[in-house]
């Protein structure tokens, strides 16, 4: 099965299990169990934040951070979130920009869009629009918008140079790119990098730091900025690495410390 397909299909689960009420946290690949804290996806958005906004839309982020917190969005800014899954940083960043602004969701699945549009009909914001697409083709002209968000996405392409492209193509001059994302820090163990499963789980797809700058730059980007806000152990990881068939205790002292969850700043010239 090809990475975007098995993308696709958990994804999809994940906004059908939220739409029955079936939900549990899952950025890694498989479901939390009862009773457990996914550690990449808990406690990203505080309580205010939450208030005002679908359960639902809480419920289905998949997310490793809260790149509307850190954006610096401003009253009248037209923002995209790539990958937007159920909607939670489209809907947040609407209600930065106001009226006068605009926030867009691009997402490639279906069962995502549903509940991403029902939980902006549910929160009563207007000034939001969901599209289907790729994240390695924005369907946006060049020279639209003022800031790219998204969140731990990008590291699930695997043609994130196209994915920079677009992004420095669609965004206005002097625009800004702010997403979280996941990052390598230091050597992965190769059998970690081959397993298509984890691509889905948010480890497998995603850069060391350096790539990711030296990316950023052949992009056009500049004033890169690479800021880790969290560190995971290899207990964090414990569930990916075992529901794929790995030996934790081998592997801890070569993953331990090795993956963050970093926001990353770039600007348009």
């Amino acid at each position: 099965m090809e990475i975007k397909d098995v993308v696709k299909e958990r994804y999809g689960g994940h906004a059908l299990r939220v739409i029955s009420g079936s939900s549990s946290c899952c950025c890694g690949s498989q479901a939390a169990p009862e009773g457990t804290v996914d550690p990449i996806t808990a406690n990203l958005y505080d309580e205010q934040q939450k208030s005002g906004l679908p359960a639902e839309a809480v419920l289905a982020s998949l997310g490793c951070g809260n790149p509307t917190a850190l954006a610096q969005l401003s009253a009248g800014e037209v923002v995209l979130d790539l990958g937007s899954g159920g909607g939670i940083d489209v809907l947040l960043s609407a209600k930065r920009v106001g009226p006068t602004g605009k926030a867009y969701g691009l997402d490639m699945t279906d069962e995502m869009l549903a509940l991403a549009r029902e939980n902006q009909k549910r929160s009563g914001l207007e000034n939001v629009e969901f599209l289907k697409g790729e994240i390695e083709s924005i369907p946006l002209p060049d020279a639209t918008l003022d800031v790219i968000i998204s969140n731990c996405v990008i590291n699930l392409s695997t043609d994130k140079d196209r994915v920079l492209g677009e992004a420095f193509r669609v965004l206005k001059p002097g625009g800004r790119l702010a997403v979280s994302d996941v990052v390598v820090r230091g050597e992965m163990p190769p059998e970690i990098r081959r397993s298509v499963e984890l691509w889905a789980g948010c480890m497998a797809g995603a850069l060391e730091e350096g790539v990711y700058r030296e990316k950023l730059a052949r992009a056009g980007f500049v004033e890169i900025d690479i800021e880790p806000t969290r560190v995971y152990t290899a207990e964090d990881a414990r569930e990916a690495l075992e529901s794929n068939g790995f030996d934790v205790e081998a592997l801890a002292p070569l993953v331990d410390g090795k993956f963050a969850a970093a926001f990353i700043r770039a600007r348009k010239p």
